[in-house]
């Protein structure tokens, strides 16, 4: 129907924040319930950043909402969602504090890893994650820790399994109440176990000093002579068979709500703006074209960074149906493919929208009390992880010779 551009909406009309609409018809319901929540974490995040205040308040807050436990089937307790609503959910939550989402990201992953488990271990885990228990992960080592093997190790004596070991980047950990960790056995084969976070022999420590993602508790966690329920080792070196795709899609996700978080704070200082330039091309600094081209630059590439983990996410809803199909490890082949090329994309949006905001801004934004610079560190510090100039060149091998894509990656000294 005809209408007039210049007439004023109605006044019972309201017009969304363009972000796109939800993934599915139950989404804005789902996300009501936690947008509260994700709004009373966003107002106090420059806070926290300044302050080096970690999240443990607001994980909690997550947890009494049911966040923790979105996967979780609700006959354990939980909602039992899609992949393609939690995957929304986390840009939301990253648009609030990028970093409880990286802070999470294990536990999320240990989820799926529950989900995929066999019967026995799957019900004891969904029914701790139903009722808000909170998994941290511990694989990554540092220093001269060999590629092909944990320097971890899980050995038996009479008493029973024991773990030794030191980790790093044990992101998550510090508010967990328990740890998925990464280790070798006695036949230096891979296995994980997961330990009690307060179990005796377990510390876990503070000493992340990344220039982004500072209250992520990213640092070190160590295992002195821990023991272990049989129960709780797991043979291989993989928690679940899309792992890789999970865990980077939940990076994405990330940098994407960051793009968002920037845009809109962007906009903000310059819809707020008293003073503006001599040569500017506006007395106002809100009816500048330049600047408000500035951010609109900044609003596209956030908004694509969202439609692209949608995309990519729907991919990763797919490969998870085509469990117990013939064709299952061709269709999480393909899905990584999809992620790997979503990561170079996404992440470099992202970079370049919570930099050249400040192109928009002047120097008063990068006084450290507007809290403005942790966009690009946080990014920049996500875009580090598995590097992205290795899934250019996996892509471009898939795409001229038809090579899969590798398995579980390492990382230490060959």
């Amino acid at each position: 129907m005809p209408f007039d551009r210049n007439a004023p909406l109605p006044s019972d009309a309201v017009v969304g924040p363009a972000w796109g609409s939800g993934p599915t018809e139950n989404y804005a319901a789902l996300a009501a319930r936690f947008r509260p929540v994700f709004a009373r974490i966003r107002a106090q995040s420059v806070a926290r950043e300044l302050e080096r205040r970690l999240p443990a308040d607001e994980i909690g807050w997550l947890r009494d909402a049911g966040f923790t436990s979105l996967r979780v089937p609700r006959e354990h307790g939980g909602k039992g969602i899609r992949l393609v609503e939690l995957f929304e959910l986390l840009i939301e939550l990253s648009e609030a504090d990028s970093n409880i989402t990286q802070a999470l990201r294990a536990h999320f992953g240990f989820t799926e890893h529950a989900l995929e488990s066999p019967a026995e271990r799957r019900e004891r885990w969904l029914a701790r994650l139903g009722k808000g228990d909170i998994v941290g992960a511990a694989w990554s080592e540092t220093g001269e820790a060999p590629r092909s093997q944990f320097a971890t190790r899980l050995t038996r004596n009479a008493s029973g399994w024991h773990l030794n070991g030191t980790k790093f980047y044990t992101t998550g950990s510090l508010f967990a109440d328990w740890i998925h960790v990464g280790a070798t056995d006695a036949n230096d084969e891979a296995v994980s176990v997961t330990v009690d976070r307060h179990a005796d022999g377990v510390e876990v420590i503070d000493d992340w000093d990344g220039m982004g993602q500072r209250l992520t508790a990213s640092g070190t966690s160590r295992f002195n002579d821990v023991k272990i329920d049989e129960r709780e080792i797991v043979a291989g070196r993989a928690p679940f068979p899309y792992s890789e795709a999970f865990y980077q899609l939940v990076h994405l996700a990330t940098l994407a709500g960051i793009g968002r978080a920037v845009a809109s704070d962007a906009a903000t200082a310059i819809a707020t703006r008293k003073r503006s330039y001599s040569h500017a091309v506006s007395t106002r600094a809100a009816d500048d074209p330049q600047l408000l081209q500035v951010v609109g630059r900044a609003r596209a590439h956030a908004w694509t960074a969202g439609a692209i983990v949608a995309q990519a996410a729907r991919a990763l809803e797919r490969a998870v149906m085509s469990f117990d199909t013939p064709d299952a490890l061709a269709v999480i082949a393909e899905t990584e493919i999809e992620i790997w090329q979503a990561q170079t994309v996404a992440s470099q949006l992202i970079l370049d929208a919570s930099a050249n905001v400040f192109d928009a801004l002047g120097a008063s934004a990068t006084l450290r009390a507007s809290g403005l610079d942790r966009y690009w560190r946080n990014a920049r510090t996500i875009a580090s992880h598995n590097p992205r100039i290795y899934k250019d060149r996996i892509v471009g091998d898939f795409a001229v010779n038809g090579t899969l894509p590798p398995g579980q990656w390492r990382i230490g000294v060959a």
